[in-house]
Protein backbone atom coordinates (compact mmCIF):
# COMPACT_ATOMS: atom_id res chain seq x y z
CA UNK A 1 0.00 0.00 0.00
CA UNK A 2 1.27 3.49 -0.81
CA UNK A 3 2.12 6.11 1.82
CA UNK A 4 -1.08 7.86 0.75
CA UNK A 5 -3.34 4.90 1.41
CA UNK A 6 -1.63 4.27 4.73
CA UNK A 7 -2.17 7.86 5.79
CA UNK A 8 -5.86 7.50 5.06
CA UNK A 9 -6.11 4.96 7.89
CA UNK A 10 -5.25 7.62 10.48
CA UNK A 11 -7.83 7.24 13.23
CA UNK A 12 -7.40 10.74 14.66
CA UNK A 13 -10.18 12.20 12.49
CA UNK A 14 -12.64 9.67 13.90
CA UNK A 15 -11.90 10.63 17.51
CA UNK A 16 -14.63 12.77 19.03
CA UNK A 17 -13.61 16.40 19.31
CA UNK A 18 -14.20 18.25 22.55
CA UNK A 19 -15.34 21.86 22.79
CA UNK A 20 -12.40 22.64 25.06
CA UNK A 21 -9.73 21.48 22.60
CA UNK A 22 -11.41 23.32 19.72
CA UNK A 23 -11.56 26.65 21.55
CA UNK A 24 -8.09 26.22 23.03
CA UNK A 25 -6.66 25.76 19.53
CA UNK A 26 -8.30 28.97 18.33
CA UNK A 27 -7.18 31.21 21.22
CA UNK A 28 -5.42 34.20 19.64
CA UNK A 29 -6.20 32.91 16.16
CA UNK A 30 -4.38 30.32 14.06
CA UNK A 31 -1.90 32.57 12.23
CA UNK A 32 1.17 34.63 13.00
CA UNK A 33 3.81 36.57 11.05
CA UNK A 34 7.45 35.48 11.35
CA UNK A 35 10.50 37.31 10.07
CA UNK A 36 12.63 35.55 7.47
CA UNK A 37 15.74 37.57 8.34
CA UNK A 38 17.71 37.90 11.61
CA UNK A 39 17.03 40.95 13.79
CA UNK A 40 19.49 40.36 16.61
CA UNK A 41 21.85 43.33 16.29
CA UNK A 42 22.15 46.84 14.83
CA UNK A 43 23.58 45.59 11.56
CA UNK A 44 20.57 43.28 11.11
CA UNK A 45 18.24 46.22 11.78
CA UNK A 46 20.11 48.41 9.31
CA UNK A 47 19.74 45.81 6.57
CA UNK A 48 16.13 44.80 7.21
CA UNK A 49 14.87 48.28 8.03
CA UNK A 50 16.40 51.73 7.90
CA UNK A 51 18.69 52.75 6.27
CA UNK A 52 19.14 49.64 4.11
CA UNK A 53 15.50 49.17 3.20
CA UNK A 54 15.49 52.55 1.45
CA UNK A 55 17.81 51.15 -1.22
CA UNK A 56 15.28 48.44 -1.98
CA UNK A 57 12.40 50.92 -2.14
CA UNK A 58 14.39 53.12 -4.54
CA UNK A 59 15.10 50.13 -6.75
CA UNK A 60 11.43 49.13 -6.90
CA UNK A 61 10.46 52.72 -7.66
CA UNK A 62 12.76 52.64 -10.69
CA UNK A 63 11.87 49.07 -11.70
CA UNK A 64 8.41 48.11 -10.35
CA UNK A 65 8.81 44.50 -11.50
CA UNK A 66 11.45 44.04 -8.77
CA UNK A 67 8.61 43.91 -6.24
CA UNK A 68 8.00 40.35 -7.46
CA UNK A 69 11.33 39.19 -5.98
CA UNK A 70 12.16 41.78 -3.32
CA UNK A 71 8.83 41.58 -1.42
CA UNK A 72 6.48 38.78 -0.46
CA UNK A 73 3.52 40.33 -2.30
CA UNK A 74 3.63 38.30 -5.51
CA UNK A 75 3.70 35.04 -3.50
CA UNK A 76 0.99 36.10 -1.07
CA UNK A 77 -2.53 34.70 -1.39
CA UNK A 78 -5.36 36.68 0.17
CA UNK A 79 -8.35 34.61 1.29
CA UNK A 80 -11.33 36.89 0.74
CA UNK A 81 -14.84 36.47 2.13
CA UNK A 82 -17.87 38.56 2.92
CA UNK A 83 -19.23 35.92 5.31
CA UNK A 84 -22.43 35.28 3.35
CA UNK A 85 -22.13 31.50 2.86
CA UNK A 86 -19.82 30.17 5.55
CA UNK A 87 -19.60 26.37 5.69
CA UNK A 88 -23.13 25.18 6.42
CA UNK A 89 -23.82 28.17 8.66
CA UNK A 90 -25.07 30.60 6.01
CA UNK A 91 -24.79 34.37 6.19
CA UNK A 92 -23.01 34.84 9.53
CA UNK A 93 -21.00 37.94 8.65
CA UNK A 94 -17.36 38.85 8.14
CA UNK A 95 -16.11 38.56 11.73
CA UNK A 96 -17.67 35.14 12.27
CA UNK A 97 -16.14 33.95 9.00
CA UNK A 98 -12.61 34.90 10.09
CA UNK A 99 -11.78 31.62 11.91
CA UNK A 100 -12.60 29.75 8.70
CA UNK A 101 -10.46 32.07 6.58
CA UNK A 102 -7.58 31.77 9.06
CA UNK A 103 -7.85 28.02 8.66
CA UNK A 104 -7.74 28.35 4.90
CA UNK A 105 -4.61 30.48 5.09
CA UNK A 106 -3.02 27.89 7.37
CA UNK A 107 -3.78 25.21 4.78
CA UNK A 108 -2.11 27.29 2.06
CA UNK A 109 1.05 27.41 4.15
CA UNK A 110 1.01 23.80 5.30
CA UNK A 111 0.14 22.17 1.98
CA UNK A 112 1.35 24.66 -0.66
CA UNK A 113 4.13 26.49 1.20
CA UNK A 114 2.45 29.76 0.23
CA UNK A 115 2.08 32.70 2.58
CA UNK A 116 -1.54 33.69 2.97
CA UNK A 117 -3.64 36.11 4.97
CA UNK A 118 -7.41 36.32 5.46
CA UNK A 119 -9.23 39.43 4.28
CA UNK A 120 -12.85 39.57 5.43
CA UNK A 121 -14.97 42.49 4.30
CA UNK A 122 -17.97 44.21 5.87
CA UNK A 123 -19.75 44.49 2.54
CA UNK A 124 -21.52 42.11 0.22
CA UNK A 125 -21.65 44.62 -2.63
CA UNK A 126 -19.80 43.11 -5.59
CA UNK A 127 -18.48 46.41 -6.93
CA UNK A 128 -17.27 47.51 -3.50
CA UNK A 129 -15.36 44.25 -3.05
CA UNK A 130 -13.81 44.60 -6.51
CA UNK A 131 -12.82 48.21 -5.82
CA UNK A 132 -11.27 47.23 -2.48
CA UNK A 133 -9.14 44.48 -4.01
CA UNK A 134 -8.08 46.65 -6.94
CA UNK A 135 -6.82 49.26 -4.48
CA UNK A 136 -4.99 46.59 -2.47
CA UNK A 137 -3.47 44.85 -5.51
CA UNK A 138 0.15 45.94 -4.78
CA UNK A 139 -0.04 43.98 -1.51
CA UNK A 140 -0.80 40.48 -2.83
CA UNK A 141 -0.22 38.06 -5.69
CA UNK A 142 -3.41 35.98 -5.88
CA UNK A 143 -7.00 35.93 -4.62
CA UNK A 144 -8.79 32.92 -3.18
CA UNK A 145 -12.49 33.73 -2.87
CA UNK A 146 -14.22 31.82 -0.10
CA UNK A 147 -17.71 31.32 1.33
CA UNK A 148 -19.47 33.93 -0.82
CA UNK A 149 -23.10 33.22 -1.59
CA UNK A 150 -24.41 32.39 -5.05
CA UNK A 151 -25.28 33.91 -7.43
CA UNK A 152 -23.14 36.92 -6.42
CA UNK A 153 -20.05 34.71 -6.27
CA UNK A 154 -20.21 34.19 -10.04
CA UNK A 155 -20.39 37.90 -10.79
CA UNK A 156 -17.67 38.70 -8.27
CA UNK A 157 -15.23 36.15 -9.63
CA UNK A 158 -15.81 37.27 -13.22
CA UNK A 159 -15.33 40.95 -12.39
CA UNK A 160 -12.18 40.31 -10.35
CA UNK A 161 -10.64 38.20 -13.12
CA UNK A 162 -11.15 41.12 -15.48
CA UNK A 163 -10.01 43.79 -13.02
CA UNK A 164 -6.88 42.12 -11.60
CA UNK A 165 -3.72 40.98 -13.36
CA UNK A 166 -3.23 37.97 -11.07
CA UNK A 167 -4.76 34.52 -10.40
CA UNK A 168 -8.29 34.62 -8.94
CA UNK A 169 -10.29 31.53 -8.03
CA UNK A 170 -13.43 30.86 -6.01
CA UNK A 171 -12.40 27.63 -4.31
CA UNK A 172 -15.93 26.67 -3.28
CA UNK A 173 -16.63 26.37 -7.00
CA UNK A 174 -13.49 25.18 -8.68
CA UNK A 175 -11.64 23.33 -5.92
CA UNK A 176 -14.70 21.16 -5.41
CA UNK A 177 -15.06 20.62 -9.15
CA UNK A 178 -11.42 19.64 -9.67
CA UNK A 179 -11.44 17.01 -6.91
CA UNK A 180 -14.85 15.69 -8.00
CA UNK A 181 -13.53 15.17 -11.53
CA UNK A 182 -10.41 13.42 -10.21
CA UNK A 183 -12.56 11.10 -8.11
CA UNK A 184 -14.98 10.42 -10.95
CA UNK A 185 -12.12 9.63 -13.33
CA UNK A 186 -10.99 6.86 -11.01
CA UNK A 187 -14.49 5.70 -10.06
CA UNK A 188 -15.19 5.22 -13.77
CA UNK A 189 -12.07 3.04 -14.04
CA UNK A 190 -13.08 0.98 -11.00
CA UNK A 191 -16.49 0.28 -12.56
CA UNK A 192 -15.16 -0.36 -16.06
CA UNK A 193 -16.60 2.75 -17.69
CA UNK A 194 -15.22 5.57 -19.79
CA UNK A 195 -15.90 9.18 -18.85
CA UNK A 196 -17.66 9.97 -22.12
CA UNK A 197 -20.15 7.13 -21.57
CA UNK A 198 -21.38 8.35 -18.19
CA UNK A 199 -24.83 9.73 -17.45
CA UNK A 200 -24.27 12.13 -14.56
CA UNK A 201 -26.77 13.85 -12.28
CA UNK A 202 -25.56 16.84 -10.24
CA UNK A 203 -27.86 17.79 -7.36
CA UNK A 204 -27.41 21.46 -6.53
CA UNK A 205 -27.03 24.33 -8.98
CA UNK A 206 -25.25 26.83 -6.79
CA UNK A 207 -21.56 27.69 -6.84
CA UNK A 208 -20.22 24.14 -6.54
CA UNK A 209 -22.91 22.45 -8.63
CA UNK A 210 -22.48 24.65 -11.68
CA UNK A 211 -18.67 24.45 -11.44
CA UNK A 212 -18.85 20.64 -11.24
CA UNK A 213 -21.10 20.56 -14.29
CA UNK A 214 -18.75 22.88 -16.17
CA UNK A 215 -15.63 20.80 -15.52
CA UNK A 216 -17.42 17.55 -16.38
CA UNK A 217 -18.50 19.01 -19.71
CA UNK A 218 -14.96 20.28 -20.30
CA UNK A 219 -13.62 16.78 -19.55
CA UNK A 220 -15.76 15.30 -22.33
CA UNK A 221 -18.79 14.04 -20.39
CA UNK A 222 -21.71 15.17 -22.56
CA UNK A 223 -24.63 13.76 -20.54
CA UNK A 224 -24.81 15.97 -17.43
CA UNK A 225 -28.16 16.76 -15.82
CA UNK A 226 -28.48 19.32 -13.02
CA UNK A 227 -31.14 19.51 -10.33
CA UNK A 228 -32.08 22.51 -8.22
CA UNK A 229 -34.90 23.02 -5.73
CA UNK A 230 -37.41 23.27 -8.60
CA UNK A 231 -36.30 20.09 -10.33
CA UNK A 232 -34.33 19.32 -13.48
CA UNK A 233 -32.65 22.27 -15.16
CA UNK A 234 -33.46 22.44 -18.85
CA UNK A 235 -33.74 25.13 -21.48
CA UNK A 236 -37.54 24.93 -21.61
CA UNK A 237 -38.15 25.69 -17.95
CA UNK A 238 -40.18 28.89 -17.67
CA UNK A 239 -38.14 30.56 -14.92
CA UNK A 240 -34.88 30.05 -16.81
CA UNK A 241 -36.34 31.18 -20.11
CA UNK A 242 -37.38 34.41 -18.36
CA UNK A 243 -33.83 35.07 -17.10
CA UNK A 244 -31.50 34.15 -19.94
CA UNK A 245 -28.56 35.98 -18.33
CA UNK A 246 -28.34 33.70 -15.28
CA UNK A 247 -25.73 30.99 -14.79
CA UNK A 248 -28.49 28.41 -14.59
CA UNK A 249 -29.91 29.50 -17.95
CA UNK A 250 -26.44 29.34 -19.47
CA UNK A 251 -25.72 25.83 -18.21
CA UNK A 252 -29.22 24.72 -19.22
CA UNK A 253 -28.33 25.43 -22.82
CA UNK A 254 -25.18 23.29 -22.64
CA UNK A 255 -26.27 20.34 -20.51
CA UNK A 256 -29.12 17.80 -20.34
CA UNK A 257 -28.79 16.65 -23.98
CA UNK A 258 -31.65 14.14 -23.60
CA UNK A 259 -34.06 16.87 -22.52
CA UNK A 260 -34.91 15.25 -19.18
CA UNK A 261 -37.75 16.95 -17.31
CA UNK A 262 -39.22 16.47 -13.85
CA UNK A 263 -37.49 15.88 -10.54
CA UNK A 264 -34.94 13.55 -8.91
CA UNK A 265 -36.75 10.38 -9.97
CA UNK A 266 -36.75 11.32 -13.64
CA UNK A 267 -33.16 12.54 -13.51
CA UNK A 268 -31.79 9.42 -11.76
CA UNK A 269 -33.64 6.86 -13.87
CA UNK A 270 -30.87 5.08 -15.79
CA UNK A 271 -28.14 7.38 -14.46
CA UNK A 272 -24.62 6.12 -13.73
CA UNK A 273 -23.49 8.88 -11.37
CA UNK A 274 -25.00 11.03 -8.64
CA UNK A 275 -23.01 14.01 -7.36
CA UNK A 276 -24.64 15.86 -4.48
CA UNK A 277 -23.51 19.39 -3.63
CA UNK A 278 -26.66 20.62 -1.92
CA UNK A 279 -28.37 20.19 1.42
CA UNK A 280 -31.25 18.18 -0.05
CA UNK A 281 -31.62 14.52 0.85
CA UNK A 282 -31.50 11.69 -1.67
CA UNK A 283 -34.41 9.27 -1.42
CA UNK A 284 -33.32 5.63 -1.28
CA UNK A 285 -36.06 4.75 -3.76
CA UNK A 286 -34.46 7.11 -6.28
CA UNK A 287 -31.08 5.43 -5.81
CA UNK A 288 -32.69 2.17 -6.86
CA UNK A 289 -33.52 3.75 -10.24
CA UNK A 290 -29.85 4.18 -11.14
CA UNK A 291 -27.89 1.79 -13.33
CA UNK A 292 -26.07 -1.19 -11.86
CA UNK A 293 -22.66 -0.42 -10.31
CA UNK A 294 -23.65 3.18 -9.81
CA UNK A 295 -21.31 5.88 -8.51
CA UNK A 296 -22.58 8.09 -5.68
CA UNK A 297 -20.77 11.19 -4.41
CA UNK A 298 -22.80 12.60 -1.49
CA UNK A 299 -20.68 15.67 -0.74
CA UNK A 300 -22.88 17.83 1.48
CA UNK A 301 -21.22 18.54 4.84
CA UNK A 302 -21.59 17.62 7.61
CA UNK A 303 -24.64 15.59 6.60
CA UNK A 304 -24.33 13.79 3.24
CA UNK A 305 -27.34 13.66 0.93
CA UNK A 306 -27.41 9.92 1.67
CA UNK A 307 -25.42 7.96 4.22
CA UNK A 308 -22.68 5.76 2.73
CA UNK A 309 -24.14 2.55 4.15
CA UNK A 310 -27.43 3.26 2.38
CA UNK A 311 -25.76 4.30 -0.88
CA UNK A 312 -23.62 1.14 -0.82
CA UNK A 313 -26.75 -0.98 -1.30
CA UNK A 314 -26.99 0.34 -4.85
CA UNK A 315 -23.60 1.85 -5.69
CA UNK A 316 -20.25 0.25 -6.44
CA UNK A 317 -18.34 3.41 -5.44
CA UNK A 318 -19.40 5.87 -2.73
CA UNK A 319 -17.67 9.11 -1.72
CA UNK A 320 -18.48 11.92 0.71
CA UNK A 321 -16.94 15.17 1.88
CA UNK A 322 -16.19 13.75 5.34
CA UNK A 323 -12.89 12.51 6.70
CA UNK A 324 -14.47 9.67 8.70
CA UNK A 325 -15.65 7.80 5.58
CA UNK A 326 -13.57 6.41 2.69
CA UNK A 327 -13.08 8.51 -0.46
CA UNK A 328 -13.13 12.00 0.99
CA UNK A 329 -13.63 14.66 -1.70
CA UNK A 330 -11.59 17.41 -0.06
CA UNK A 331 -10.69 20.74 -1.67
CA UNK A 332 -7.30 20.74 0.02
CA UNK A 333 -6.24 18.19 -2.59
CA UNK A 334 -6.58 20.92 -5.22
CA UNK A 335 -6.30 24.57 -4.21
CA UNK A 336 -2.78 24.71 -2.69
CA UNK A 337 -1.21 23.16 -5.77
CA UNK A 338 -3.36 25.12 -8.22
CA UNK A 339 -2.34 28.46 -6.73
CA UNK A 340 1.29 27.38 -6.25
CA UNK A 341 1.52 26.18 -9.86
CA UNK A 342 -0.08 29.35 -11.19
CA UNK A 343 2.27 31.58 -9.18
CA UNK A 344 5.37 29.49 -9.98
CA UNK A 345 4.60 29.81 -13.69
CA UNK A 346 3.74 33.53 -13.50
CA UNK A 347 0.17 32.96 -14.71
CA UNK A 348 -2.22 35.90 -14.76
CA UNK A 349 -5.31 33.66 -14.88
CA UNK A 350 -6.42 30.24 -13.65
CA UNK A 351 -7.82 28.60 -16.78
CA UNK A 352 -9.97 25.51 -17.49
CA UNK A 353 -6.87 23.74 -18.83
CA UNK A 354 -5.08 24.30 -15.52
CA UNK A 355 -8.04 22.87 -13.59
CA UNK A 356 -8.19 19.79 -15.83
CA UNK A 357 -4.45 19.29 -15.36
CA UNK A 358 -4.90 19.46 -11.59
CA UNK A 359 -7.70 16.88 -11.68
CA UNK A 360 -5.59 14.51 -13.78
CA UNK A 361 -2.65 14.84 -11.41
CA UNK A 362 -4.79 14.03 -8.38
CA UNK A 363 -6.38 11.04 -10.11
CA UNK A 364 -3.00 9.63 -11.16
CA UNK A 365 -1.70 9.61 -7.59
CA UNK A 366 -4.35 7.08 -6.58
CA UNK A 367 -3.75 4.82 -9.58
CA UNK A 368 -1.27 2.53 -7.83
CA UNK A 369 -3.76 1.36 -5.18
CA UNK A 370 -7.00 2.08 -7.04
CA UNK A 371 -10.04 0.42 -5.45
CA UNK A 372 -13.69 1.12 -4.76
CA UNK A 373 -12.78 2.60 -1.37
CA UNK A 374 -9.67 4.41 -2.63
CA UNK A 375 -10.30 6.65 -5.64
CA UNK A 376 -8.46 9.80 -4.48
CA UNK A 377 -5.35 10.24 -2.34
CA UNK A 378 -5.57 11.35 1.26
CA UNK A 379 -5.45 15.11 1.85
CA UNK A 380 -2.41 14.38 4.06
CA UNK A 381 -0.45 12.66 1.28
CA UNK A 382 2.71 14.78 0.86
CA UNK A 383 2.87 13.98 -2.85
CA UNK A 384 -0.35 15.78 -3.73
CA UNK A 385 0.51 19.48 -3.70
CA UNK A 386 3.84 19.03 -5.56
CA UNK A 387 2.14 16.89 -8.23
CA UNK A 388 -0.68 19.39 -8.72
CA UNK A 389 1.79 22.29 -8.73
CA UNK A 390 3.88 20.67 -11.46
CA UNK A 391 0.84 19.77 -13.58
CA UNK A 392 -0.63 23.27 -13.35
CA UNK A 393 2.69 24.95 -14.14
CA UNK A 394 3.10 22.66 -17.16
CA UNK A 395 -0.41 23.57 -18.33
CA UNK A 396 0.51 27.25 -18.10
CA UNK A 397 3.60 26.66 -20.23
CA UNK A 398 1.53 24.73 -22.80
CA UNK A 399 -1.09 27.47 -23.21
Amino acid sequence: MSIDAATATDNSAATALTEAEIFDAHQGGKLSIASTVPLSNKRDLSIAYTPGVAEVSRAIHKQPELARTLTWAERLVVVVSDGTAVLGLGNIGASASLPVMEGKSALFKSFGDLDSIPLVLNTSDVDEIVETLVRLRPSFGAVNLEDIAAPRCFELEEKLIEALDCPVMHDDQHGTAVVALAALTNAAKVTGRSLDSLKVVVSGAGAAGIAVAEILLAAGIPDVVLLDSRGVINSTRADLAADTSSKKADIAGRSNPRGVEGGPAEALAGADVFIGVSSSKLDEAHLALMNQDAIVFALSNPDPEVLPEVAAKYAAVVATGRSDFPNQINNVLAFPGIFRGALDAGARRITPAMKLAAANAIAELAAEDLAADYIVPSPLDPRVAPAVTAAVAAAVEAE
